[in-house]
């Protein structure tokens, strides 16, 4: 097993530093108090709902595709950036290329859907499409080679990571002692950022994760005690469907969440058509996995005090979304 001693997470003031520069193109998203999921629970917490799906793009990426590429030279910029993503890390690599003036050349799977494809085009993007993730990642290691472009990569790294931790930075500043975080994880890296930073402000409080049960990847790694592969994703939500974790963010994860509790699918349809039903909130799957786990698993664990769900995405085509949350 490798030593973990020398991964650090994002200080504080790393992540101060580079929100101020984000705010030149991305927007402090909301933070409400959710009294309709209170209302579904059997407890006196309060509940509140970080709005994160209003960020640029629809969700919480381009924090940490922007991270990367103001941290790039003047070479690597106009060399390029490449990315490899279901659709939302390649909308905001596309954005965060566009916003500095780069090119970005994306892989993208088939599946992904034609709004987030659009999407990409609408930013300049290229994009290559792969059937399956463990092809789009083999696919963009090509095009690194072959072009020079510089990866940025979805989940992984410090810079992936203080871009995420801005996300746990503005919640702290917008309710004061928060005791427990719900968080979806997908390849980890904005659980560890958001959990990095908010143990640092706040240690007492409680960071949970939250997998698809046909996309476990943390979930397995940290029971295996190290960042592990899985042989196969099959989820609902492509946006949490990383086949792997990785060892920087798995040990940020390790050090600072507290549980992983699995979700199924239908579990995530449920709550996406409670959010739009009782909070007029429309997300995709990966945007709901917050609060069908408070409202699953997690619905009486958290007896009182400050409860906060990120709501992390929304890239969902209407037909889709009224389908999954069955509004039909």
């Amino acid at each position: 097993m490798s030593n973990h001693s020398d991964i650090h997470p994002p200080t504080i003031t790393d992540v101060e530093s580079l929100n101020k520069r984000l705010g030149q193109w991305l927007i402090r998203t909301p933070v409400v108090r959710c009294h309709s999921l209170e209302a579904h629970l059997p407890t006196q917490a309060e509940i509140y709902g970080k709005l994160e799906f209003l960020q640029q793009t629809g969700t919480f990426k381009p924090r940490g595709a922007l991270a990367n590429i103001l941290a790039m030279d003047d070479a690597q910029r106009e060399a390029g950036v490449t990315a490899v993503s279901a659709g939302n890390h390649a909308i905001a690599t596309a954005f965060a290329a566009n916003a500095v003036g780069a090119n970005a050349k994306v892989v993208m799977l088939r599946s992904a859907s034609q709004v987030r494809i659009d999407a990409c085009e609408a930013l300049g993007a290229n994009i290559v499409f792969a059937d399956n993730s463990h092809e789009g990642f083999k696919l963009v290691e090509e095009i690194c080679e072959k072009e020079g472009r510089v990866l940025i990569h979805p989940f992984e790294g410090v810079n992936t990571v203080t871009g995420t931790g801005t996300v746990g930075l503005e919640i702290c500043e917008q309710v004061e002692h928060i005791d427990a975080l719900i968080v979806a994880i997908g390849g980890g890296g904005l659980c560890a950022g958001i959990s990095s930073v908010v143990k640092q402000i706040n240690p007492d409080c409680q960071i949970i994760g939250v997998e698809p049960e046909g996309a476990a990847s943390m979930y397995r790694s940290l029971e295996k005690g190290q960042a592990s592969s899985l042989d196969e994703v099959v989820t609902i939500a492509d946006s949490l469907g990383a086949p792997f974790a990785l060892p920087y963010s798995f040990e940020l994860c390790r050090r600072y969440v507290d549980d992983v509790v699995l979700i199924t699918d239908e579990a995530m349809r449920d709550a996406m058509g409670l959010l739009f039903r009782d909070l007029k909130i429309a997300v995709e799957p990966a945007g709901a996995a917050a609060a069908a786990a408070l409202l699953g698993p997690l619905r009486s664990r958290f007896k009182s005090g400050k409860v906060m769900v990120i709501f992390c995405g929304s890239n969902i085509d209407g037909p889709t979304f009224m389908e999954l949350a069955g509004l039909n």
